[in-house]
C-alpha cells in the first residue's frame, strides 16, 4: 500500500480533522483491508487540481466544473471497483431501498443537506452545505449511521434523515436519495498505480474542462482567484467570507497538502513542490480572512493565482518525462 510521505525535510504532512466527508465515507465502506488512505482517495477524486468561482460569486478550491459526484465516480473507478449507484423515488421507496442495501453491508449515502442532520449541534435549517455519510442500518424507523464529521453511530428518525437526504439545496445533484452500495473489485490495482493513471485527468482539470455544465459567469484557475481577490478589494460579501472561513480554505489547503504528499513518492518532486506551495499559501489565508485583514488576504490570493498554471505546466512536463506506468 502506498504511504504518502513528505518529500523534503521542511514539509510536514497534515494529520487531523477536516471536511473530507465523501473520501472518509468511501474509506469506511471499503474497510481497512481494501481502502487506501483518505489522502489517496481525495487525490484520486481530482479535487486538488484546480479552483473555481461558481457563478462568479462562490469560491471553491476544486476544479472548474468539478463536483463530489464526479469525484467519487472517478475514485471508485481508479481503484478498480464498481458499485451500484441509485437515486430517486418516493421517500418510502428510498428508505426501503436503503434498508435492503444495508442488510448486505454499509452504504455510502449522499449528497445530503448537512443543516438538516439534527444530531449535529446548531442544525435544524437548510444551509446549502452538502455532506456524505455511511448508513449502517435502517431499523424500527431509525437510521443508524457513521457521520465522518465527528459522529460515529449517530441516529435519526427515518423521516428526518430522509428530509436531509432529499438534498433539495444541493445544486449539483439532479435527483434525491442518492446512494452507492454493493462495492466489488473488478481488477487488482494499488494506490500508486491508481494515482499514476489519474494524472492525465488532473492535467485536464487544470487546463479547464469545457465539456461539463457550469452556471453562467463561472470562472476557473487563475481567473477565478484574481476575481476573488477583486471581490476582497471591493469588500467581500459576508456569506462569501463565511464560506471561505468555515469550509473552503481549510478543505482546499488539506487537499493540496495531501496531493503533494501522494505525488512525491511517485518521483514527481516538481508537481509535489508546487502543490505544497499552494497548500501553504492557501492555508496561511485563514487568519487574515477571519481577522478581517483584507489587504493581506488580497495579496495572498494574487500570489496564489499564477500557481495553478504553473502546476499544470510542471505536471505536464513530468508526465512527458515519466509517463504513467
Amino acid at each position: 500500500m502506498l504511504t504518502c510521505t513528505g518529500y523534503t525535510t521542511s514539509h510536514t504532512d497534515y494529520t487531523g480533522s477536516g471536511p473530507y466527508c465523501y473520501s472518509s465515507s468511501l474509506a469506511m465502506v471499503l474497510g481497512p483491508d481494501s481502502a487506501p488512505s483518505t489522502a489517496v482517495i481525495e487525490t484520486l477524486t481530482g479535487s486538488p487540481f484546480g479552483v473555481q468561482l461558481v457563478g462568479g460569486t462562490m469560491p471553491l478550491f476544486d476544479p472548474y466544473a468539478w463536483d463530489p459526484e464526479i469525484g467519487l465516480d472517478a475514485a471508485v473507478s481508479a481503484l478498480g471497483l464498481r458499485c451500484v449507484r441509485s437515486a430517486g423515488g418516493t421517500q418510502e421507496e428510498a428508505l426501503a431501498r436503503l434498508g435492503a442495501a444495508c442488510a448486505e453491508g454499509p452504504v455510502l449515502v449522499g449528497p445530503l443537506e448537512m443543516g438538516l442532520l439534527l444530531y449535529q449541534p446548531g442544525s435544524g435549517a437548510a444551509t446549502g452545505a452538502d455532506h456524505y455519510v455511511v448508513v449502517l442500518a435502517v431499523e424500527n424507523g431509525t437510521v443508524l449511521l457513521h457521520d465522518p464529521h465527528g459522529h460515529p453511530y449517530a441516529t435519526l428518525p427515518a423521516p428526518a434523515f430522509a428530509a436531509a437526504w432529499r438534498a433539495e439545496t444541493v445544486p449539483y445533484t439532479d435527483a434525491p436519495y442518492v446512494m452507492r452500495a454493493a462495492f466489488v473489485r473488478e481488477r487488482a490495482t494499488d494506490p500508486a498505480e491508481a494515482l499514476w493513471h489519474s494524472l492525465p485527468g488532473a492535467v485536464r482539470w487544470l487546463a479547464g474542462r469545457d465539456d461539463l455544465p457550469v452556471p453562467p459567469d463561472s470562472l476557473g484557475g487563475a481567473d477565478a482567484v484574481e476575481a476573488l481577490a477583486d471581490q476582497v478589494a471591493k469588500g467581500l460579501p459576508a456569506d462569501t467570507r463565511d464560506l471561505l472561513g468555515v469550509f473552503a480554505v481549510q478543505v482546499g489547503a488539506r487537499r493540496l497538502n495531501d496531493a503533494a504528499a501522494c505525488l512525491a513518492p511517485l518521483g514527481l518532486s516538481g508537481p509535489a513542490a508546487v502543490l505544497a506551495e499552494q497548500s501553504r499559501l492557501l492555508g496561511s489565508l485563514q487568519h487574515p480572512l477571519v481577522a478581517g485583514d483584507d489587504r493581506t488576504l488580497e495579496a495572498g490570493l494574487r500570489q496564489l493565482a499564477p500557481t495553478y498554471d504553473r502546476l499544470r505546466t510542471t505536471l505536464e512536463q513530468a508526465l512527458v518525462s515519466s509517463p504513467p506506468h
